[in-house]
């Protein structure tokens, strides 16, 4: 039986998929929509992303969107990886390594008005000069 070459051809290719980054994806802003409130994602320091297990990007335009969008979905986002905005950086960072300040002067688009911060001084810093709170 012979084998065919545009069997072992393809095999790299393959090899390159498998290895694809499963990490967030980068904001298309103008374009991308809430998964949950279906606005347009137009300020990029509120943007956060939720990941589910199987791989599954889910885009939304504030925290409470995605909050809200996990309370409606649970099925879907459980064991999810969650990912901010870093304030400061524009970066992603996951949610349970952020800093999280809500409230003052923060005004985001779905009324979370929260901001992320990978650094806690940082978040100290900017919730004093927006009279935000720290959350956590």
């Amino acid at each position: 039986m012979k084998f065919p070459k545009n069997i072992l051809l393809g095999l790299p290719f393959l090899a390159l998929l498998s290895c694809s980054n499963s990490g967030p994806k980068d904001f298309l802003l103008e374009k991308d929509q809430c998964d949950n409130c279906k606005m347009t994602i137009t300020d990029l320091k509120y943007a956060t992303e939720l990941i589910t297990e199987k791989g599954r990007v889910y885009k939304f335009d504030d925290i409470s969107c995605m909050t809200m969008y996990e309370g409606s979905e649970t099925d879907k986002v459980k064991n999810a990886k969650k990912y901010v905005i870093e304030a400061s950086t524009g970066k992603f960072l996951e949610l349970p390594k952020a800093i999280l300040i809500k409230g003052g002067s923060i005004k985001s688009p779905m009324g979370g008005n929260t901001e992320a911060f990978a650094n806690k001084e940082e978040a100290q810093k900017a919730a004093a000069t927006l009279g935000a709170t720290l959350i956590n």
